[in-house]
Formats: C-alpha cells, sequence, structure tokens
C-alpha cells in the first residue's frame, strides 16, 4: 500500500507535500502531472481527482486532494512523523489550522494573482494583466505585513511563536518560494520590507533541507530561463515567450 503522490514541482502546493513526505522519511511515489501540458484533465487523473488538481494523494484504496488536508492527513497516518509538525494537542492543532485557513484565501489568493499574471501566466494559457498584478501585490503585501505583525510574533522562529517548523510553516514557506521566478526588481520590492519574513523563509529552509532545495530545484530552473529570454528579447527588441523546462527534478 505505498503511498502515491499525483504532483507537479511548479506548484506549491505540491511542493509543501513532496518535501514533507521526504523529511518525515515516508516512502512514496511521485507522479508527475505536467500543469502547464493540461495533464490534470486527462481522464485517467480525473477518476482519481475530478477537480483536475495537484497535489493528490492515493494511499491503497483512499484518495485524497486539496494539500492542507493532505499534509494532515499525512501527519497522522504514518508512523515516526515528528510531533512539531502537527501536534496531538488539539488547542496547537486549532491554531495551525487557523493559519492553514488564512493562507488559502489571503496569503495564496494575491501570491498566486501577482506571479500569474507577471511571469506565469502565458504558460498556463492565460494572458499578463497588469492591473490583476497590481491587486495581487496589493493583497500581497498586505499578507506580508499581517505574517510579521501577528503569524510570527513572539520568541520562536516559527509560526505562532514555534520553535520548531509546522505544516503550516512549510505550505506558507513553499507559496512565497513562488516569487522566486518573478522579475529581481518585483521580488526584492516586495520582499524587501519584511526582515522577519525573511529570516523566516530561511529557518524553514534550514528545518528541511536538503530536501527543501531539491524540490526547489525547478524553479531556479524557470527563473534561469526566463531570465535568458528576457536578456534575448531585450538584445532583439521583442518579447519572448515563456517556455516551462521539459523535465523535472528527480527523487
Amino acid at each position: 500500500m505505498k503511498l502515491k503522490v499525483y504532483a507537479d514541482r511548479m506548484s506549491q502546493p505540491s511542493r509543501a507535500v513532496l518535501i514533507f513526505c521526504k523529511v518525515n522519511g515516508i516512502d512514496f511515489e511521485e507522479i508527475k502531472i505536467d500543469v502547464s501540458k493540461r495533464h490534470q484533465f486527462s481522464p485517467q487523473f480525473k477518476e482519481i481527482n475530478p477537480l483536475a488538481q495537484v497535489p493528490t494523494i492515493v494511499h491503497g484504496k483512499f484518495k485524497l486532494f486539496e494539500s492542507h488536508a493532505i499534509l494532515i492527513y499525512l501527519a497522522g497516518a504514518f508512523t515516526g512523523v515528528a510531533h512539531h509538525w502537527y501536534p496531538n494537542d488539539a488547542f496547537e492543532r486549532a491554531k495551525i489550522n487557523s493559519v492553514l485557513d488564512w493562507h488559502h484565501s489571503n496569503l495564496r489568493f494575491g501570491a498566486t494573482k501577482f506571479v500569474h499574471n507577471t511571469v506565469l501566466g502565458p504558460a498556463l494559457g492565460l494572458p499578463l494583466n497588469p492591473q490583476a498584478a497590481a491587486e495581487g501585490e496589493k493583497i500581497l503585501s498586505a499578507c506580508l505585513d499581517k505574517l510579521e505583525s501577528f503569524w510570527l510574533k513572539g520568541n520562536g522562529q516559527f509560526l505562532l511563536g514555534s520553535n520548531r517548523p509546522s505544516i503550516a510553516d512549510l505550505s506558507l514557506v513553499c507559496e512565497l518560494m513562488q516569487l522566486e521566478v518573478s522579475n529581481e526588481k518585483d521580488r526584492i520590492r516586495i520582499l524587501g520590507p519584511h526582515k522577519k519574513v525573511q529570516q523566516w523563509i530561511e529557518d524553514t529552509k534550514i528545518a528541511t533541507r536538503p530536501h527543501f532545495d531539491e524540490v526547489h530545484n525547478i524553479l531556479f530552473k524557470v527563473k534561469e530561463k526566463l531570465q535568458q529570454q528576457q536578456s534575448v528579447g531585450a538584445s532583439s527588441g521583442t518579447a519572448s515567450s515563456i517556455i516551462k523546462p521539459t523535465s523535472q527534478s528527480k527523487m
């Protein structure tokens, strides 16, 4: 009954699930679903997840989608998962759940809206929309303020004042890592004023290495390709299309 994880490493939630499995020594098979090639809409995949989204897991006869639900399930279904990821205490779990709920309707909404409308839209068959990008940046900046003033308050290195990362830290940091594919000036403008957030991102990376770096390698390949295209476009006076790498990092 080996766990199967259907994922696209360009997907922030997919990366969070993959890293969690690797950090906690969960034996699993990664099955790659290339969203840019619309693999998620194949009849075979839609039989597993009718919503046609990644990540999705299959554990025996059990199928589950939505990354937060998956992370919660994995934390309880596999022995050897460190307590700090999703503690047994109901009070501590409720606080982590509150961060996860906030994430989807706030941080994820703003970050996705910004990145898709400044960089990644064409790879997904969507036009770039400067107005939507500006709206996304406004939401994202407000969320970063909230992270610093509320979710990261306390003496701990991680969310909710903890000294060890939870599934919420991993999920939210993977979200913000998507900014790596953005224009460097944009990324610095957005993250630059938020020193506490930057340190928290670094602390989460350190706590989950080497798996964090390995799973995120795809982002840096995309970033390098985008920089090359921008350089060619600037020298020729023409815009270049965004091309996703043809291969992803292997487990």
